[in-house]
Formats: structure tokens, C-alpha cells, sequence
């Protein structure tokens, strides 16, 4: 089962949640009782972290079955994974995993919608989310991403080449071309992107030479009049591609895409709600061995069933 994160890391969010042992579950004395464990999607989702989260909880001692992978299209009552071990294994990892599933999977599940909604229109459209994901979150991120059907737009600084409006600051008065040819020769392997925020400022990329041309925030009109002017010019090179970046979602990326942008760059799905993962704990039977009955990966006999809105133990 491979993970994003090392086991180093997954130790880390395990310690970070329980550093000094599990207070509660150790006062009442039930740590060495025998339980399972679910969980299960509330409504709709594109899991994302489900092998983490599974590795998670086999960290803290205890044997998992995985019923979904990240990137799956789940419906509601899905069942995602089972456990089975220790009440204290299992108290412990459960709202570590639990909270990993759902942050990510809904970056993912809006990541989805986005490319689903831009592919009713133009079916082989990349979208490309870009690096403005929580600091410190980039593996987790970029892996919701990538379960969500998109690409990363960058990774960071040190591997693309994109001059931002911020950088021209400190441009005196040094036409483009000579931007451009001074990147190539210091990246020549890269593609050179510009971000412009006008028609005017795109159409002079152009003729610099730029790869690509990052819109920022321009409308769906103004990307289809841009696509269409930049058509009719003539190129030494490549025509430059024309990505439409600032404020692009689900509502509207069929519309961008329509208009003829060659690539959708959003940060929007950072900022969707989490998904509810449904998780139901129970005593197994005597033996230490035996778990609840399933049916369809619900768990049937008496269970503690907790949501994520609702306090934990």
C-alpha cells in the first residue's frame, strides 16, 4: 500500500494528536479490548489520503482493509476502510485518519468537479492547481490534486519559469524580448510563463516570445477575444498557450473553457469544505477475533457512531 507521506511523517501527525498516550481511553481501562472500526462517506465524494490514513491506523497497532483508493468516484454510505485491533489502537489513530480523509478529500472532490465541469465542454482541457495550498501541506496537497483528475500548475519556485508583474517592478526600462532572451539562456529547458493583466500586456508577451501566457482574472469574453487575436498573429515559434488563472471554479470553468483557454489554473479547491467520513466503533465478540457482521461494509451490530460533527471522546 503506498502513502504519500513517509512513515516518519505519519508518526509525526500520530504524535502530534496523542504525545503523551490517550488519557481517556487509558482512565477507563478498555485499551486492550478487542474492536472494529469504519469508515464510511456521508454523501458524494472523491476520496483522497485513503492509504495514509489506513497506514496511520496500522501505526497504532492495528489491521486495516482498504474498500476505496483515492481518486474513486464514492457514493453516499460507501464504505472506505475497516480496522480491526485494540480499543487503544483504535481510539488513538481514528480521528487523525479520519480528519486526514476528509480535509483532502474534499480538495479533491472540488478538484473533480472543476475538471468534470470544464470537460463537458472541452474534453481534453488540463486544469492545473497552483502552489497556494496550506504551507507546510504540499505532499498532501498536491496528492488531493492529483485524485481530483488535475496536475499541479507549480510545485514551486525552483522549477518553473514564471515572470509575474512583480518581478517587471525591477525591470527599469528593459524591453521584454531581452527578458526573454536572458531567461533562455539561463533555463533552457524550461518554458517561459508570463502572468499579464491586460489584452495589451498578453499580445506584447507574445511577440516577446513567452510559452505561455497566464490571464489573470480576465472574464471568459476577455479570454475568448484574447485566444482569438493572438491567433492571427504570425510566430517565429510555438503560438504562445493562453491559460486563464485568477478566480476560476467550478461554476465558471465551462465557460472559461469554452472560450478557447488552452488551460484552467485554479487555487479554488484549497479552499473547499471538508467531506464527511462517518466512523463507527465497536467492541468485537469475546474471542478478541471476531468483529461485527457486515452488510455492504456497514457495520451491523451495536456501534459507537461518530461524525465528524459531533465531539469526540
Amino acid at each position: 500500500m503506498a502513502t504519500v507521506a513517509s512513515r516518519i511523517d505519519l508518526e509525526r501527525l500520530l504524535e502530534d494528536d496523542v504525545p503523551y498516550g490517550d488519557l481517556t481511553t487509558e482512565a477507563l481501562g478498555i485499551g486492550g479490548m478487542e474492536g472494529v472500526m469504519q469508515f464510511a462517506a456521508r454523501a458524494p465524494m472523491v476520496p483522497a489520503l485513503v492509504e495514509d490514513a489506513a497506514a496511520i491506523i496500522e501505526l497504532a497497532g492495528c489491521e486495516v482493509e482498504l474498500f476505496a483508493a483515492s481518486g474513486a468516484a464514492l457514493e453516499k454510505g460507501a464504505p472506505i476502510l475497516q480496522a480491526r485491533g485494540p480499543a487503544a489502537g483504535l481510539l488513538r489513530s481514528w480521528k487523525v485518519a479520519q480528519t486526514l480523509i476528509e480535509i483532502w478529500s474534499g480538495v479533491a472532490s472540488e478538484t473533480r468537479a472543476i475538471v468534470d465541469a470544464a470537460r463537458a465542454v472541452a474534453p481534453d482541457i488540463p486544469i492545473a492547481c497552483t502552489r497556494k495550498n496550506v504551507p507546510g501541506t504540499k505532499r498532501y496537497a498536491v496528492a488531493a490534486v492529483k485524485a481530483g483528475g488535475a496536475v499541479m500548475h507549480r510545485l514551486g519556485l525552483s522549477e518553473t519559469v514564471l515572470v509575474f508583474p512583480e518581478h517587471r517592478a525591477f525591470f527599469n526600462d528593459q524591453p521584454l524580448f531581452q527578458a526573454v532572451e536572458r531567461l533562455r539562456r539561463a533555463a533552457p529547458e524550461k518554458k517561459l510563463v508570463i502572468e499579464v493583466k491586460t489584452a495589451d500586456a498578453a499580445l506584447a508577451a507574445a511577440v516577446a516570445g513567452f510559452d505561455v501566457i497566464q490571464a489573470e482574472k480576465f472574464s471568459p469574453a476577455e479570454i475568448a477575444a484574447l485566444v482569438k487575436r493572438v491567433a492571427m498573429m504570425a510566430y517565429a515559434r510555438e503560438r504562445p498557450i493562453i491559460a486563464a488563472a485568477g478566480g476560476v471554479n467550478a461554476a465558471n470553468a465551462a465557460a472559461y473553457a469554452e472560450a478557447g483557454a488552452d488551460i484552467l489554473v485554479t487555487s479554488s479547491p484549497y479552499l473547499a469544505k471538508p467531506k464527511d467520513v462517518e466512523v463507527k466503533i465497536a467492541a468485537a465478540g469475546e474471542s478478541g477475533r471476531q468483529g461485527p457482521k457486515t452488510s455492504g461494509g456497514t457495520v451491523e451490530s451495536p456501534t459507537a457512531a461518530i461524525g465528524s460533527d459531533q465531539p469526540a471522546f
